[in-house]
């Protein structure tokens, strides 16, 4: 008997310290704790509290975004790595399954392990309560409002989350748990962005508000301390991320030639932009003429969901590559490189088509006169 409760005491063991120690080992980049009163004043609907209602600790897990995803775009010549590395594949494949393998470390210890996956609280569909006094059955925590209680980073002023270790270049993942564990001390606003405006400059949406307007400001209390970030506009923020701003997607240029539409003084809202955007990424029109035969109204968009179920187009010129850069140049963050990131000037597209076309179906037009020279003379004064 002196043996079983002997082994039950060393199963209950369980430190802050042992658990950082063997996210090392796995191979997660970095980790915060934060403790489960810090989260008191959420919204119901994103309460960690109402999702797991004997949770004590929070645990925040972050894994690099490799900086070389990004030079595609940079170039101008490969975007597909941000989608996956830099974005949906790292969320959705990579970092799980070690957010998995830390959930079962915790669990081995006896101690219940709640693996979150990063969902988007404000895109959750409007549903009714499973029973009387129940809230709706769709809580989902703020990843990177969470994450900012446990210390592991701050909420930079672009909304994007910042690492003392890797800047911007990161995904997050979340477990909630009922062992009682050592928190981590909040960072103060301010620790790592150092409120440059480079994110505000670079964005090609203008979408992150001016750093020194007080009226865009977004705090957050935890009781024990409150962060602040800029009250970013998500709908030019999304246009821009789904490829719908022209002066940063070559692919909604080639389709969409003569096109201006504004996307930096767009009024949109978040959601607006995403009805807009997913749709026409997987459209079809049946008279493309193109040399394939594809009738994907944007084709290249077509073919990264088709691979990735996602597609991300911007590169995040700003919030990431230039916050980026200045948090290099600054020292401000720890993973630094040999080379700068910014070897020439970044490319940017005009929104105003190079020439109008005229006529009724250009893309008609412009094939066949490529393939049947002259076909088509004086037709347009017939139609």
């Amino acid at each position: 008997m002196g043996t079983i409760k002997r082994m039950r005491v060393k199963m209950m063991l369980l430190t802050s310290k042992m658990i950082k120690d063997k996210a090392k080992e796995l191979g997660i980049d970095d980790i915060g704790i934060g403790n489960i009163e810090r989260f008191d004043n959420a919204p119901p609907l994103m309460s960690v509290k109402n999702y797991f209602p004997g949770a004590k600790s929070v645990i925040a897990i972050v894994m690099r975004i490799p900086r070389g995803s990004y030079r595609g775009i940079e170039e101008g010549t490969h975007w597909h790595n941000y989608t996956f590395y830099s974005y949906n594949r790292l969320n959705t494949t990579i970092r799980p399954r070690l957010t998995y393998e830390l959930s079962r470390f915790i669990e081995d210890f006896g101690w219940e392990a709640v693996p979150h996956y990063p969902g988007v609280p404000e895109r959750n569909p409007a549903m009714e309560p499973v029973a009387p006094g129940k809230l709706p059955p769709n809580i989902v925590t703020s990843i990177r409002l969470v994450a900012a209680g446990t210390g592991v980073g701050e909420i930079g002023h672009s909304k994007v989350f910042l690492n003392k270790k890797f800047g911007p270049r990161l995904r997050l993942g979340l477990i909630f748990t009922d062992a009682k564990l050592k928190p981590d001390p909040i960072l103060e606003t301010g620790t790592i962005c150092s409120h440059c405006g480079a994110c505000v400059r670079k964005c090609p949406g203008n979408a992150v508000p001016p750093v020194n307007d007080k009226l865009s400001k977004v705090e957050i209390d935890y009781g024990e301390k409150k962060v602040y970030y800029g009250n970013v506009q998500m709908g030019r923020c999304t246009l821009t991320h789904h490829g719908f701003n022209n002066e940063i997607s070559p692919f909604l240029k080639k389709s969409f030639p003569n096109m201006e539409f504004e996307v930096k003084n767009s009024n949109m809202s978040e959601e607006e932009a995403y009805r807009l955007c997913y749709p026409m990424a997987q459209a079809q029109w049946g008279a493309t003429f193109n040399d394939n035969n594809n009738k994907s109204v944007i084709e290249y968009y077509d073919y990264v969901m088709k691979h990735v179920g996602y597609f991300a187009v911007c590169g995040a010129k700003g919030c990431i590559r230039a916050c980026m850069d200045s948090l290099e140049n600054s020292k401000r963050i720890t993973n630094t490189f040999k080379n700068p990131f910014y070897r020439k000037k970044s490319w940017v597209l005009s929104n105003k088509p190079e020439e109008i076309a005229e006529g009724i179906n250009p893309f008609r037009n412009e094939w066949l006169d490529k393939n049947y020279p002259g076909i088509r003379e004086n037709e347009e004064k017939n139609i």
